[in-house]
């Protein structure tokens, strides 16, 4: 996500320092700041699937087994991020990037509401 970010910040920020708000509107997903490509990210998903399994002691029980779980993902990774913006550009960290982070696999179709304050 972090590209689609900078490309939004390169219109509507246009050179100027604020915040981006990233904001995913579905129940079941997050936003998370993380390194990618050494590990993390696995790290993440494979703590999230020790924490919240996919099995039936979950008391919200429509779709499929274990989407429970998926519902509580919110509470430990929030759906939005503000990151700081510089000169049009994300402030963000040598080794950070923007993730979504869905543990569901009932709906492949999501959406992320981007906005500029500035």
């Amino acid at each position: 996500l972090t590209g689609d970010c900078a490309a939004f910040l390169r219109e509507a920020a246009a050179g100027r320092d604020g915040l981006l708000n990233v904001f995913a509107p579905h129940a079941t997903m997050g936003v998370a700041v993380l390194e990618t490509g050494a590990g993390s990210d696995d790290d993440l998903l494979a703590a999230l699937h020790t924490l919240l399994p996919a099995d039936d002691r979950w008391q919200h029980r429509h779709g499929s087994p274990g989407h429970g779980r998926d519902h509580v993902l919110p509470a430990l990774v929030p759906p939005h991020a503000t990151l700081p913006v510089v000169g049009g550009e994300l402030a963000l960290g040598t080794w950070q990037s923007i993730c979504l982070v869905d543990t569901n696999r009932d709906n492949p179709h999501r959406q992320v509401r981007l906005s500029f304050l500035g």
